[in-house]
């Protein structure tokens, strides 16, 4: 095995002519070069230095490791660099994932907290519902998901290797009732969904419409889903039109508002967890762990909802 430390005492060897000099040049002792030069003749099966009389020259095979030197220490010192870069969050690659609703809220603020404390780190952004996000970590394509998981339910639903990743909280989220401001149940500081049995229904993303499905089940009926879309702001504007109720989030009513929807908390309350999700060993990666703050960071400081939007 040929060592860096070994490479160098060659290097200097060739460019010094001797091994005081190369001792000097290297900041070692004479003795330690001479046995550096041993212990790298043992480990490539050749002599390396002819000793003529008090001077030394390189043999052929110690000419070779001599012209190698100066590429391979050169590319060793540029890695040391760059990684010293990243270790010390001058430099850095995040590859996130987030579901759809957080992108407009939680990851913004999040990646602005990141770009002005860390200037130097890059932080790639994509939307994904929590099964693609999670499958994406699991497979490499991500460093690091922002997912959701409804009360009573895991973040992987079921999937497996979960236990391979590791989560750290970001916040709770309200689940509230979107009605039309003209709504008979508009002026209610609260309502039991079985209250709406005969109204048409909003349903979003799959894991959205299996938690309306099991909320409505609790409640005693199953909803008319009469529309299906994963985009708030249409939720919002079919709503307001009277075409049916929908459940939507407080990250989502801190930002998506329309004058003529009301959002009503529901009896019994419901919560979405909102998780960040990455690996062991990349969370020790101090570009994501950096990132992960941030994004813990940017939920404390989310605007609230206001109960009526």
């Amino acid at each position: 095995m040929i060592d860096a430390a070994g490479l160098r005492v060659m290097k200097a060897i060739s460019e010094e002519g001797s091994f005081t000099a190369a001792a000097l040049a290297l900041g070692y002792s004479q003795p330690a070069i001479s046995q550096m030069v041993r212990r790298l003749e043992q480990r490539t099966g050749t002599v390396l230095v002819e000793r003529v009389g008090r001077a030394v020259r390189l043999t052929e095979a110690g000419q070779v490791l001599a012209r190698h030197a100066g590429p391979v220490l050169s590319a060793l010192d540029a890695a040391e660099e760059e990684v010293a870069a990243i270790a010390g969050l001058r430099s850095g690659r995040v590859r996130l994932m987030a579901f759809p609703s957080s992108s407009a809220t939680l990851v913004p603020k999040a990646l602005a907290l990141v770009k002005k404390e860390y200037p130097d780190i890059q932080v790639s952004f994509s939307e994904a519902e929590p099964p693609e996000s999670l499958a994406a970590l699991r497979a490499g394509e991500c460093d690091l998901a922002v997912a959701f998981a409804y009360e009573g339910t895991d973040i992987g639903r079921g999937e497996e290797d979960m236990d391979l990743f590791v989560t750290t909280s970001l916040l709770d989220d309200e689940v509230r009732l979107a009605v039309p401001r003209e709504h008979p149940l508009a002026t209610q500081d609260s309502v039991h969904l079985d209250q709406l049995k005969g109204d048409d229904w909003i349903a979003g993303c799959p894991r959205c419409r299996g938690h309306l499905l099991q909320l409505t089940a609790d409640a005693g009926f199953t909803p008319h889903v009469a529309y299906e879309t994963e985009d708030y702001v249409a939720v919002m504007g079919l709503v307001a039109e009277g075409l049916g109720v929908s459940l939507i989030p407080d990250l989502i009513l801190g930002t998506a508002h329309h004058k003529d929807v009301v959002a009503l908390p529901i009896v019994p309350s419901s919560r979405r967890h909102i998780v960040a999700v990455t690996t062991p060993d990349l969370q020790r990666v101090p570009a994501v762990k950096a990132t992960i703050d941030a994004l813990v960071q940017s939920a404390t400081q989310r605007p609230r909802s206001l109960v009526t939007v």
